[in-house]
């Protein structure tokens, strides 16, 4: 599995390239891509996650954005939206084709467990399936996806499907 560095919650405007997290410049091609390969990341979860998710996806449910009103819930403190808990989990799969994805084709999430601030996700990828698709030059990569947070809990598990190419595309 290639673990990438979680980015700085300050700095997440300047989150790294996919060169810089993977180290192969125009991301994996298809013909480089076995059933069972493995890919992941460890990201920790900060309020600005959940205050950008608000802001971006326009849900202010107070379970995400009120403190007071959180820790009464049976959660105890704010939790992350599904869909950024979603979102971060298959930016990861994203990352690894950056430059010979030519589109994400599906993306299904079951939550399992809240997150919350301070969390600290490991998400692991697995390739499950390929499916040649040589009038595109590359083919479909099926891959299953875990995040376990820092106690050993499933919090979501992710079922994707993305056309990579076998060379960098436009």
């Amino acid at each position: 599995m290639t673990a990438s560095p979680a980015p700085d919650s300050a700095a997440t405007s300047s989150a790294p390239g996919p060169d810089q997290r993977h180290g192969t410049p125009g991301g994996k091609r298809f013909c480089d891509t076995r059933i069972g390969d493995q890919f992941g990341r460890v990201e920790r979860i900060t309020a600005r996650h959940l205050d950008e998710g608000a802001r971006l996806i326009g849900d202010y449910n107070p379970l995400h954005v009120d403190e007071a009103f959180a820790a009464r819930s049976r959660h105890g403190a704010r939790i992350l939206h599904g869909v950024v808990t979603s979102a971060i989990i298959g930016a990861e799969f994203g990352m690894v084709y950056a430059g010979t994805a030519i589109g994400y084709l599906q993306h299904d999430a079951r939550f399992h467990a809240p997150v919350k601030i301070g969390d600290e996700l490991t998400i692991t990828w697995t390739v499950t399936a390929l499916e040649p698709k040589p009038r595109h030059d590359g083919g479909i990569v099926t891959a299953e996806a875990v995040a376990v947070n820092q106690h050993g809990v499933t919090v979501c598990t992710a079922h994707g499907r993305m056309l990579v190419a076998n060379e960098p595309v436009a």
